[in-house]
């Protein structure tokens, strides 16, 4: 499975459990006992115990004002305009206030400022609006993340009354613990278009109780996709069963899929439950569907046909009420040509399709996911690793990662426990061939580019090509013809009314 976010069901921009959120309280009764308007200020008896009070302050148009008066009553400021600057500003180890400015936010970037407003270290103040109210993702967002929130325009005085309290009660946490770090390895973590458009799909297919088909290369997190949407349906209180298609051998496939009778084989002493049955009212997740045999390919599709399931050596025919999910890395496609995979229970399976983005083309993502997994394994090391070192970003994202979400991991992991510093370097990560030492001429980083481009558009676009062309700015013809160039054509994909048509398309070269 490729690691990395959950939300209640693992989404969002980041899709990661609320147990965080239990620590997240209202400002709704009176001050503790000691605390008066200037709060901050008040709750420490000795000044030279009082701890450094720093304020991140999130808005697209930051007010200048307010940002005056709060450093006048002793806090230190600092401003962000994007989710991505508000990351880069907060330190692991320390507590901050934290001030939202949700009226100045599209609702499509809600899902990326989920990623700050979740850090526990983070005492988050939300300004908004009626018209913003009525949204319940903006609703969510503060009743989980939040402890109060205000009406704009608002009183500074009363802005520095909350903020000071905010802080207070995320002071008291012990933000070195490993209980502090995320507490799921089962995230999935991003805030680039392509995440964002998954984080959408998945909302849009967990509504309905169609089957889908997840596509991705391997380490790019199919199962927790397939999580994702099991807990947002409406199964999300029944069981999710995953099974691996291809880690099981083929002739136990059969009976592991529905089960069997006792006495059914040699061995058979008692009646053993399939995964299908153990699934009912749930979601089986078949990861891997493309190295399922073809005779289990058949009573796969007999199943979904009927409904019903038939146990190895019984004559029963079981109802059984599951949705299933699928995903493989493999060209199905191509499959079907070759005759390893039937088009008939492809067909089936993919009523619904999510496209997984591969890592390198999830930009600033890669820098966001090692912070990520730095911060969550961290106590793997004896040294206080604090960061990584410039050249190791730079490595990271010149790195083409085949592996993907599960090879950045990794690598990180293993960085942790074997690094000299408290800075991780691009040698600790084993990428120091893809620093500035390495020499890049003009032409292949405009062809790395044009690469990550042409990637993103058809994953926003579930590789149709005209779309994809047009938000490029180039015909079709010549969107073809670079990705035989890149070798991407073996990538692209055909499906439902939306179906490109390569004999529609002239030779190479002529546009």
């Amino acid at each position: 499975m490729g690691p990395i976010v959950r939300e209640s069901s693992h989404l969002g921009a980041t899709v990661t459990p609320l147990a965080g959120a239990g620590q997240r309280l209202a400002v709704g009764g009176p001050p503790l006992a000691g605390d008066v308007p200037d709060v901050g200020r008040a709750r420490d008896a000795k000044p030279e115990a009082r701890l450094e009070r720093t304020l991140l302050y999130v808005a697209r148009t930051p007010d200048p004002l307010l940002c005056a008066y709060l450093k006048s009553r002793g806090w230190e400021i600092a401003t962000a305009r994007t989710v991505h600057e508000a990351s880069r500003l907060v330190k692991p180890e320390a507590a901050y206030a934290g001030i939202v400015d949700l009226t100045g936010f599209a609702p499509r970037e809600f899902a990326g400022l989920e990623t700050i407003l979740r850090l526990q270290q983070m005492g988050w103040i939300a300004l908004t609006d009626d018209s913003r109210l009525t949204d319940a993702e903006v609703r969510r967002l503060i009743r989980h993340y939040c402890f109060d929130y205000v009406h704009v325009p608002v009183a500074h005085a009363t802005l520095d009354y909350l903020v000071g309290h905010a802080f207070g009660m995320v002071s008291l946490c012990d933000l070195d613990t490993p209980a502090a770090a995320s507490q799921d390895e089962d995230e999935m973590v991003g805030t680039c278009e392509a995440m964002q458009q998954l984080f959408r799909t998945i909302r849009k297919v967990a509504n309905t109780d169609a089957t889908v088909f997840i596509s991705g290369e391997s380490g790019t997190g199919k199962e927790l996709t397939a999580l994702a949407i099991h807990e947002r349906s409406a199964r999300r209180k029944a069981t999710f069963v995953p099974i691996n298609c291809g880690a099981i051998p083929h002739h136990l496939l059969q009976s592991e899929l529905f089960g069997y009778e006792r006495g059914a084989f040699t061995g058979a002493n008692q009646r053993k439950i399939g995964r299908v049955e153990s699934a009912n009212g749930g979601t089986l997740f078949l990861d891997e569907i493309g190295d399922l045999p073809l005779e289990s390919q058949a009573s796969l599709l007999r199943f979904l046909q009927e409904g019903k399931i038939e146990r190895l050596g019984g004559h029963e025919q079981i109802p059984v009420d599951v949705r299933i999910i699928s995903a493989t890395h493999v060209d199905l496609e191509a499959a079907m040509r070759d005759g390893r995979f039937r088009a008939d229970l492809f067909h089936r399976l993919c009523v619904l399709r999510v496209d997984e983005p591969p890592l390198r083309a999830r930009g600033k993502d890669i820098e966001i996911l090692a912070h990520h997994v730095l911060h969550k394994f961290k106590q793997d090391s004896a040294r206080r690793i604090r960061g990584f070192t410039p050249d190791a970003i730079e490595a990271m994202y010149n790195y083409n990662w085949p592996g993907n979400v599960r090879e950045l991991i990794n690598r990180v992991r293993r960085a942790i426990v074997m690094a000299e510093s408290k800075l991780i370097s691009a040698e600790d990560l084993d990428l120091a061939q893809f620093t500035a030492q390495q020499t890049v001429t003009l032409a292949q980083a405009r062809e790395a580019a044009e690469r990550r481009a042409i990637e993103s558009a058809l994953l926003r676009h579930r590789h149709r090509l005209t779309e994809a062309a047009a938000d490029l700015g180039i015909s079709r013809v010549t969107l073809y013809r670079l990705m035989g160039a890149h070798g991407l054509r073996d990538e692209k994909t055909f499906f439902g009314g939306e179906a490109e048509n390569q004999a529609e398309l002239p030779p190479d070269g002529q546009d």
